[in-house]
């Protein structure tokens, strides 16, 4: 129904953004909400309206190859739409690409929401159907280098926080959280939201 709507960015939470646009504030989801930033100049993002019977939920992406990646992903059993943005706020998805057609299960039980059947349906449903998509840069999700700070005082502290909060969303437990917290809280190059969310996930990939 929708291929992409352009507007600004009028508000970034853990969980989307929301997008005005003729004076109708789109609440859209987002793989990394963080990379998205508030500015006067419109932006352009590529919607997948996902529709059942309790919920109308609009998806959106900065590319149209992250939302063909996206949209791969939903067409696997046991995968939903924020399974498949967990996936994708990995922030390189060319690694799940290649851990699918190299049948790394391993790798793939790492993100929230998937176990064995699922990542050995993964690979059985689009192994030899992502080629298109392999070592695409526009997979990459894009970052907010300079974004500003938000609250008071600590703002590095706000954004370990937000970051964390916007895992959650992704579907990462409290327990998983808590073991990478204290690296994070030691890292003085984090200095945004974005950062810390980078280096959370690369961390999470690593502590299972």
């Amino acid at each position: 129904m929708y291929d992409y709507i352009i507007g600004q960015v009028k508000r970034v939470s853990h969980e989307y953004i929301v997008l005005e646009q003729n004076q109708i504030g789109w609440c859209i989801y987002t793989p990394n909400p963080f990379a998205f930033q508030i500015v006067e100049a419109n932006q352009q993002v590529y919607i997948h309206m996902h529709v059942r019977e309790d919920v109308q939920q609009l998806f959106g992406f900065k590319t149209i190859e992250q939302r063909e990646l996206f949209r791969k992903l939903l067409q696997v059993s046991g995968i939903g739409p924020k399974g498949a943005l967990a996936i994708l706020a990995s922030g390189n998805p060319s690694q799940v690409i290649s851990a699918i057609e190299s049948e790394d299960e391993a790798f793939l039980v790492k993100f929230p929401g998937v176990g064995k059947k699922t990542a050995r349906q993964m690979i059985l449903d689009l192994k030899g159907k992502l080629g298109s998509l392999m070592n695409d840069p526009n997979l990459v999700i894009p970052s907010k280098e300079d974004e500003l700070p938000l609250f008071g005082v600590n703002p590095n502290q706000q954004h370990l926080e937000e970051a964390i909060l916007a895992l959650g969303a992704l579907g990462y437990s409290d327990k998983e959280l808590n073991k990478i917290k204290p690296q994070l809280e030691e890292n003085d190059s984090l200095t945004t939201t974005e950062s810390y969310m980078k280096q959370a996930l690369q961390l999470l990939l690593t502590v299972k």
